[in-house]
């Protein structure tokens, strides 16, 4: 197949290319310039939007002899993914951008455009499953639980998984991608992983909500509507933060206290105790499906987090959404996260929370 490999500069994409050229496709790397000033966005090897990940990229394409590109995705990506989380926690949301940044941008205007070049597939580093069986294609979850990101794909339908290849999807150790990088001498090797938010730099995503949004002053109420403290903005916080809420009034028991609840219309933010926080039952909009809709009511598993545990549930879909009842009480979720949806180990589909109910 002619194969249209994103090289984000990190060992993982550079070893999902170097196998795919093993394998005998024609492979041509491509590296996404996310920012107009590249080093806005994360510099040194923690992100994987900075000057320095591009030169690796391309020095990773040199050393396994394939045609490499940069793409300039960088007004899309503000449009898309930066512009959408600043106005996600305006409204008293938590989004997730890496998510977004899958369904908009690397499969679907990186597809898209492909797919019109005469590629047969977009091939990235993502540690997940794709499996064929007829016309069918199903997403299931990577091999290595630790290194799981069916998550962040679960955004994904059938036509972008009909040209998505995970050439690691199937690997059960980290060490062995890196031992297989080094040994096919690429630099990047031991290069470390890529974590926090690749367009916050300083990994200060308050700091750069008040840069965007600004400061304003609201108070922080207890659970009966009591001011217990300030704040410089509502967009500063979300669902089940306990740190840097600073409370001038000690709770009466001398318990931690949580955000339970941002109201940004009033600015102000609910804090109570943790107890406050379960959640039983969950409504999320927008749903997608990685293969055709499940019409009904299912029992199956959700997962909030990136990395959280996936919780049994009964989940049905509605007229323009999912309702989920979780069979036992979980904590801290908030609108605005992706519910991803699992039938055991295979993606189903996911949904944007909108509320809550215990």
């Amino acid at each position: 197949m002619r194969v249209l490999a994103a090289m984000s500069g990190g060992v993982d994409s550079a070893v999902a290319a170097a196998r795919l050229v093993s394998d005998g496709h024609e492979v041509v790397g491509v590296h996404l310039a996310l920012s107009k000033n590249a080093e806005a966005y994360r510099s040194g090897a923690r992100g994987c939007c900075s000057l320095e990940d591009s030169h690796d990229a391309r020095r990773a394409a040199d050393v396994l002899g394939i045609p490499f590109y940069v793409w300039d995705f960088a007004d899309r990506f503000a449009d898309d993914v930066v512009a959408d989380f600043v106005s996600e926690y305006a409204a008293g949301r938590t989004p997730n951008p890496c998510l977004r940044c899958n369904e908009k941008i690397k499969f679907a205007a990186v597809l898209e455009r492909g797919r019109a070049l005469g590629f047969d597939a977009v091939a990235t580093g993502h540690y997940a499953r794709v499996e064929r069986v007829g016309d069918r294609v199903s997403l299931y979850r990577s091999a290595e639980p630790a290194k799981d990101q069916s998550y962040v794909l679960g955004v994904l339908d059938a036509d972008q998984l009909r040209h998505s290849l995970f050439p690691l999807g199937a690997d059960t150790a980290k060490a062995e991608v890196r031992a297989e990088a080094a040994a096919r001498g690429l630099l990047v090797a031991k290069k470390p992983d890529s974590h926090d938010i690749c367009f916050i730099p300083t990994g200060d995503t308050a700091g750069f909500l008040q840069s965007r949004l600004g400061t304003r002053a609201g108070d922080v109420v207890d659970e009966r509507g009591d001011v217990v403290g300030a704040h410089a903005g509502s967009h500063q916080f979300t669902i089940g933060q306990r740190h840097g809420l600073h409370l001038s009034v000690p709770a009466a028991d001398g318990r931690p206290r949580y955000v339970l609840g941002i109201d940004p219309v009033a600015n102000s933010v609910r804090v109570g105790p943790k107890e406050s926080l379960a959640v039983g039952v969950i409504d999320a909009i927008r749903p997608s499906w990685t293969e055709q809709a499940v019409t009904g009511a299912w029992t199956g598993l959700v997962q909030v987090r990136a990395h959280g545990e996936p919780m049994p549930a009964t989940i049905e879909a509605r007229a323009g959404g999912v309702h989920i009842e979780l069979e036992q009480p979980a904590f801290g979720i908030a609108p605005g996260q992706a519910a991803v949806y699992y039938d055991g180990e295979r993606v189903v589909g996911a949904a944007t929370i909108s509320a809550t109910a215990s």
